[in-house]
C-alpha cells in the first residue's frame, strides 16, 4: 500500500504572501517524515497541498510518479488526521471509524460485515477495544486522537498525513502517544508525513526531518544529522538550544577577542563568523584550564540536569552550560570554559 511522494518545486501564494516557495522533496515508500518549522514556515500548507485540500500554484506533487493533479481526492487515497480530531460528536467511536467506508458509492462500499470486521480490527490496532459504543465526549483526548487515526486508516490510505496530531494534548499524553505512533507505523508501514512545531517530537519519531523556514526547505536529513550537523545557521539555532559566540576564524581555529577558543573547524574556513555551541558541548574546568573563562552567575534546574549561566567578559549574553556532575560550582565562582563541539556560520 505504501507509495513514494515526490514534490517538485512546489509553490503556494496567498496574495502577496509566498507561503511555500519552490519546495522539492522525495519521500520514500513507507517512510515516516516530519515537516518541522516555526509558525508561518509553510509546513501545514505543504501538507494540505499533498492532501489536495489546497491547490498548488506551481510545481508538481507525484504519488508513485503519477501527477496528483490528475487524481480526484478519492483516488489519492489520503488518510488525514487533524489536530482537533474532527470527530462527529453524535456518532459512536465505531461509527466514527467506519464513516469513510459507509459514505463510499454503493459499488465501492464494503459489506456491513466487512465494515464491522475492519472496525473491530482497527479498534484493536489502536488499543481501544471495548470502547466502540462510547461517544467522543466519553473518552479522553488521547483516546479521541487514536479514534481519529483509526478513522484515517479505515479507508486503507496510500499516504497518511497528520497535522499537529498531538498539539492539543498535555505533555505526558503526547509523550506516550509518540511512542505508540512509532510502534503503529512499524506495524502498518504507511508512507506517513506529519507536521509539528515540537522539535523533540520530530527528532524522536521521524526517519527524516524536513525543516522549513519562510516557505523554503532549509534541510532534510535524519534526526542525528540535522541536530549534530545543521546545514544552516537557522537550523542550528532552531533545533535545541545554542550559545552564539562572535569569533574570527583563521586556519580552522576560532578566536574570541584574539584568544583561540576552538580549533575543530575546516582548515580552509576564515573570516568573521558566529560559533554556535549547545549547552552540553561546553564543559566547566578549573580556572586556567582554558583560555576562555568567566564567573558563574546563576545555577538553575533544567529538566533532568542542572544548568549554569556563566558571564564571559566581552559577551553580551551569559553562556548556558549543562552540569553533568552532582558536584557543581558555586555562584560567583570563577571557572574555565572548554568547547568540545561547535558549528560556525558566517556572521550576519
Amino acid at each position: 500500500m505504501s507509495v513514494s511522494v515526490t514534490l517538485e518545486n512546489v509553490a503556494k501564494q496567498y496574495g502577496a504572501f509566498a507561503a511555500v516557495r519552490g519546495v522539492s522533496l522525495a519521500i520514500q515508500p513507507g517512510e515516516l517524515i516530519a515537516l518541522l518549522g516555526p509558525s508561518g514556515s509553510g509546513k501545514t500548507t505543504l501538507l494540505r497541498m499533498m492532501a489536495g485540500l489546497e491547490a498548488i500554484d506551481g510545481g508538481n506533487i507525484l504519488f508513485d510518479g503519477i501527477d496528483t493533479s490528475r487524481l480526484s481526492l478519492r483516488d489519492r487515497r489520503i488518510g488525514f488526521v487533524f489536530q482537533n480530531y474532527a470527530l462527529f460528536r453524535h456518532m459512536s467511536v465505531a461509527d466514527n471509524i467506519a464513516f469513510g467506508l459507509k459514505v463510499r458509492p454503493r459499488k465501492e462500499r464494503p459489506s456491513a460485515s466487512e465494515i464491522s470486521r475492519r472496525v473491530s480490527g482497527l479498534l484493536e490496532l489502536v488499543q481501544l477495544g471495548g470502547l466502540e459504543k462510547r461517544f467522543p465526549s466519553q473518552i479522553s483526548g488521547g483516546q479521541r486522537q487514536r479514534v481519529a487515526l483509526a478513522r484515517a486508516l479505515a479507508i486503507e490510505p496510500r499516504v497518511l498525513l497528520l497535522d499537529e496530531p498531538f498539539g492539543a494534548l498535555d505533555a505526558k499524553v503526547r509523550k506516550d502517544l509518540r511512542q505508540w505512533l512509532r510502534d503503529l507505523h512499524r506495524r502498518t508501514g504507511h508512507t506517513t508525513v506529519f507536521v509539528t512545531h515540537d522539535q523533540e517530537e520530530a527528532l524522536e519519531l521521524a526517519d527524516r526531518v524536513a525543516i522549513l523556514n519562510k516557505g523554503l526547505l532549509e534541510q532534510v536529513a535524519g534526526p542525528d544529522t540535522v541536530y549534530d550537523y545543521p546545514a544552516t545557521a537557522f537550523v542550528c539555532d532552531f533545533l535545541g538550544e545554542t550559545n552564539r559566540i562572535p569569533v574570527e576564524i583563521a586556519g580552522g581555529r576560532a578566536h574570541f577577542e584574539n584568544i583561540p577558543v576552538y580549533q575543530g573547524l575546516p582548515s580552509n574556513s576564515h573570516g568573521k563568523a558566529e560559533l554556535f555551541v549547545r549547552p552540553q558541548h561546553l564543559k566547566l574546568v578549573e580556572p586556567g584550564g582554558s583560555p576562555f573563562s568567566g564567573a558563574v552567575e546563576l545555577i538553575r534546574r533544567h529538566g533532568s540536569i542542572r544548568r549554569a549561566e556563566v558571564a564571559i567578559k566581552g559577551l553580551p549574553k551569559r553562556l548556558d552550560i549543562d552540569i553533568v556532575s552532582q558536584i557543581g560550582p558555586a555562584i560567583g565562582e570563577s571557572v574555565g570554559v572548554r568547547i568540545t563541539h561547535a558549528q560556525a556560520f558566517p556572521a550576519g
